[in-house]
């Protein structure tokens, strides 16, 4: 099971019908690590997210990561975000992170993939670690679009980025040289994020997707 620090997170890092318009890179990186996002969620609330995994590679750890993760809160000088993942009736601590900084699951999403990609294509984590950084700030596209959410309909916009395009190393990646990152967010999800998903072969070599779940505990 992965764990992470918020030290080390930090410094690391649809339905409808869609329209696309270019983003510069300093804008796409503010989308995806928005500041402010928890801000609103009630502090006695707990959202919870599932996150789906294939591995045609690595079966066995498909299997191991499949499960929901939930983000609580606890109260000191300053809230932080407690992170857990949730399988069988286990539970496992994944850290904890300062809540004013925005919603941390975007950072164990990317963080997971390149765990995954490492473990199951071979190569360096850290030269993987720095390509998908990279993605993180090169201007894109974003994708305009609608989806239902708890039954609502909601607007949505969404980021794609593919960290290994026209990458050296592509033809030895096993698959994973045309992963693609996409983020779906929206104002009217709390905690900002729909879903964070990671493709590589159109999803036949791998495929994880972190989508939120519900919100349980509001007032």
């Amino acid at each position: 099971m992965i764990r992470f620090s918020a030290l080390g997170l930090v410094a690391v890092f649809c339905a409808g019908v869609a329209m696309a318009a270019p983003l510069a890179g300093d804008k796409t990186y503010d989308m995806l690590f928005k500041n402010g996002t928890l801000d609103q969620i009630d502090r006695g609330a707990e959202l919870v997210y599932r996150r789906e995994v294939s591995n045609a590679l690595k079966p066995d750890t498909a299997t191991r990561d499949t499960g929901d993760i939930a983000l609580s809160f606890r109260e000191g000088e300053a809230a932080l975000a407690l992170l857990e993942f949730r399988q069988d009736g286990k539970h496992r601590a994944l850290g904890s992170f300062p809540a004013s900084v925005g919603n941390p699951m975007i950072m164990y999403f990317y963080e997971t993939v390149v765990r995954d990609m490492a473990e199951s294509a071979g190569g360096s984590p850290f030269y993987i670690r720095n390509r998908v950084k990279d993605a993180l700030v090169q201007a894109s596209d974003i994708v305009q679009g609608e989806a239902v959410v708890e039954g609502k309909t909601v607007t949505t916009q969404t980021i794609r980025m593919y960290p290994f395009a026209g990458d050296p190393n592509h033809d030895k990646m096993q698959g994973f040289g045309d992963l693609e990152l996409r983020v779906t967010m929206s104002e009217e999800v709390p905690g900002w994020y729909m879903s964070l998903v990671a493709e590589a072969s159109a999803g036949q070599v791998y495929r994880s997707e972190l989508s939120f779940h519900r919100l349980d505990g509001a007032p």
